[in-house]
């Protein structure tokens, strides 16, 4: 839904969920006290499930996400029995965020093969909905694909249907055929941190397009949740830090090869190989001092705590249904809330 300026109105503001077992149930309380409507959690260096849980019951008016979790190395039976428990004890207030991850990943961190990764993706969202179709309308488990088979439910290890109905499934793509299958068979799209305007209005969005008109279906339910990385701090060394750590960040993910369709999106993706060729040597630490401020411009949405509600709605308002802040830096927290209530208002 959009105002008269074009903005989106009733977009969600999701914050990031960095938080192991221990600290899960605190840290879902301070993100709702700041006011975010939702949380999202990352396949880091812990589970990105079991925190939810706690999330959800210690802020149970939290919305609630894997944004997102490997799908690959999981079958989508183990997945589905996650997402369905998950959904269930927090009255329907989950979404399961898939992603492929790249090719290195899954075969060298998770031992398993890689195979076409959307025509595999395709296939394994398939394979949840026919699961999910099985457990909440009974409809007969006989999925048989290329990749992945189901043909056995019996009533012992069928959970039975959902109150709130099966959650939704958002896919992570940035690629454009991994972006056309989120449009074609996935309920949303999770534009990844690593996004310019450019990118998403000339790439994603009609490659999504192109996936919802090959199904025949509507944008009507399909959910776009973009994740924007912001640089703000209360003084001037404040920002500087914040603009440090960002451009660490960005350095970081312009190394990788898979990324490079943003930054050719803005006459950057000739800075692509260097950064890859230092970080085959390790030179991890050296990355940022590539990343310019035209770059930052790009990819970051930057300015003092009362600008930055602003600059958000103008870049992506006329997008996001759901706007997922990523500041991967120490600020108060009544600072995100202030910006979280001006975000908000009309």
């Amino acid at each position: 839904m959009q105002s008269a300026n074009g903005v989106t109105t009733d977009v969600k503001i999701d914050g990031p969920f960095y938080a192991q077992l221990g600290q899960a149930a605190a840290e879902a309380k301070r993100l709702a006290a700041i006011g975010y409507d939702g949380v999202y959690s990352l396949e880091g260096s812990w589970d990105p499930f079991l925190p939810l849980a706690l999330a959800s019951e210690n802020a149970p008016e939290l919305d609630i996400a894997t944004g997102i979790a490997v799908a690959f190395p999981r079958n989508p039976m183990h997945l589905a029995y996650q997402a369905w428990d998950l959904q269930k004890f927090s009255n329907g207030k989950f979404m399961l965020g898939i992603g492929s991850q790249v090719k290195a990943h899954i075969e060298k961190r998770f031992g398993v093969p890689f195979s076409p990764p959307a025509s595999r993706m395709r296939e394994y969202i398939q394979a949840l909905k026919a699961i999910f179709d099985c457990w909440q309308n009974g409809a007969s488990m006989d999925f048989q694909g290329e990749f992945y088979r189901h043909t056995l439910m019996t009533p012992m290890f069928n959970p039975g249907p959902l109150e709130c109905g099966p959650p939704p499934v958002m896919l992570g793509a940035l690629g454009p055929r991994m972006t056309e299958v989120a449009g074609e068979v996935a309920d949303g799209l999770v534009v990844h941190p690593f996004n310019s305007m450019p990118f998403i209005t000339e790439h994603a969005l009609p490659a999504v397009q192109r996936g919802l008109q090959r199904a025949e279906r509507s944008a009507d339910d399909f959910i776009l949740q973009v994740n924007a990385i912001v640089i703000t701090g209360e003084d001037e060394a404040a920002r500087e830090a914040a603009k440090s750590s960002v451009k660490n960040l960005l350095g970081f993910y312009a190394s990788t090869p898979a990324y490079r369709p943003p930054m050719e999106a803005v006459g950057y993706g000739d800075l692509q190989p260097e950064l890859n060729r230092l970080s085959k040597e390790g030179r991890w630490q050296e990355l940022g001092d590539h990343i310019d401020d035209g770059f930052v411009d790009q990819f970051a949405t930057s300015g003092e705590p009362h600008e930055i509600a602003g600059k958000l709605r103008d870049r992506y308002g006329a997008h996001a249904d759901r706007l997922a802040i990523y500041a991967p830096y120490a600020a108060p927290d009544a600072m995100w809330a202030r910006i979280l209530s001006e975000l908000k208002q009309d």
